[in-house]
């Protein structure tokens, strides 16, 4: 059965320049949700799965962290399975006041005046406010190159993507050829630190970007992997102006629970009132249980970062030591120049069960690489010495 839009998502679907014959096409985002080509990562989950791999193999392809949840929430999740059989709303609710009061941001039970909204990840709250806030008219402004999820979300109901080149050198946001290239644009995506080369944009570029913005559009920051990062600045200061800003947060990066879905968007009450419409339902408990628990770890953030920290700048040693290219990284990923096809260095790295991350298409010879362990980039630096000059 295909969801019902409700008339006033109707009348904002037609203000924002769609058609009748739209309509059927939207209200399938709400029916199907994860089934949808571009929802939850679907089509990017084909480029990162990894079918019959070898048990001794290593997977550093995703951007997940092989540390997985921190002990205290492995505890917390166990204790909730018992709890299985209920919806536990109050679990949803637990995280969000917790996570607020760390972040300063304002909660209330009352939707309409709470500015914290928890989702499962936060893929959904991305796509949602693609759907929310761009159309036909108002396009959808990432960087190149940059996460493409929102950009499949874009183009399943037909909106514009604007692709702006990443600053060469610092290779950080160009806030200011993204104005210039969408003066319409529905939302301005930053992901900081950047998927996929970990590098960061300013804080007070970002300031730039929402002072400047055309009136009616949205900055959305994408902060998934900000706990990694030394230097980033949140922008919760921001959603505390009440400017016209939506942040993701989630809890599959430094947090180590990808698997188990926990995530939340933050901004002003009627912003995320206008993401909300386009899901529905409980959040799981493991994850909620999970998330809240991690929050309460003195220390966790510090010491988780400085293990992937202490991890990444080991393999960048020993890349320019050979004289290999990279882009030096904030994140628990980075880009490496494979100077080669990166399918063709993918599959050779395969052969060595080493699975790295993909290319993108602006840079066809540059591959992701996402941190391991300690033994698992023991691994990569074996294989890559087999692999690279081949």
């Amino acid at each position: 059965m295909t969801a019902v839009l409700s008339s006033e998502q109707k009348a904002d679907l037609i203000r924002r320049g769609f058609t009748r014959r739209n309509f059927g096409r939207i209200a399938t985002v709400l029916t199907a949700g994860a089934a949808l080509p571009f929802y939850n990562e679907q089509a990017l989950a084909q480029l990162s799965m990894v079918r019959n791999m070898p048990p001794d193999a290593v997977k550093i392809n995703a951007n997940e962290n092989p540390l997985g949840p921190c002990p205290e929430a492995a505890d917390a999740i166990h204790n909730a399975v018992k709890r299985g059989g209920r919806y536990e709303y109050e679990d949803t609710d637990a995280l969000a006041e917790t996570l607020a009061g760390i972040e300063g941001i304002k909660f209330s039970y009352k939707p309409d005046e709470s500015y914290i909204e928890i989702f499962a990840g936060s893929s959904a709250p991305l796509h949602q406010a693609v759907l929310a806030f761009c159309s036909k008219d108002r396009p959808f402004v990432k960087a190149d190159p940059g996460y493409e999820a929102g950009e499949r979300a874009a183009k399943f109901i037909g909106a514009e993507v604007v692709n702006v080149p990443l600053r060469k050198g610092t290779w950080d946001h160009d806030v200011r050829a993204m104005l210039a290239a969408a003066p319409n644009a529905g939302l301005f995506y930053v992901c900081n630190p950047n998927n996929p080369t970990g590098t960061l944009t300013s804080h007070s570029d970002i300031e730039y970007l929402v002072a400047n913005k055309p009136k009616g559009s949205i900055v959305m920051i994408d902060e998934a992997y900000i706990h990694i990062s030394k230097n980033a600045v949140a922008c919760c200061d921001m959603v505390a102006a009440d400017k016209d800003i939506v942040i993701l947060r989630t809890f599959s990066k430094l947090y180590g629970m990808a698997g188990l879905r926990a995530g939340a968007a933050f901004g002003r009450p009627d912003l995320l009132a206008k993401v909300k419409p386009y899901s529905a339902g409980a959040m799981p408990i493991t994850a909620m249980v999970g998330a809240t628990a991690s929050l309460k770890v003195k220390n966790l953030v510090a010491e988780r970062r400085k293990i992937m920290g202490d991890n990444r700048e080991d393999v960048f040693a020993w890349l320019t030591a050979r004289n290999v290219e990279f882009i030096p990284s904030e994140s628990n990923c980075f880009m490496m120049n494979a100077k080669r096809s990166g399918h063709a260095f993918y599959a050779d790295m395969a052969a060595q069960k080493v699975y790295v991350g993909r290319s993108w298409p602006v840079w066809p010879n540059w591959v992701r690489v996402s941190v391991g362990t300690k033994e698992e980039m023991a691994k990569f630096k074996e294989a890559f010495s087999k692999c690279y000059n081949a």
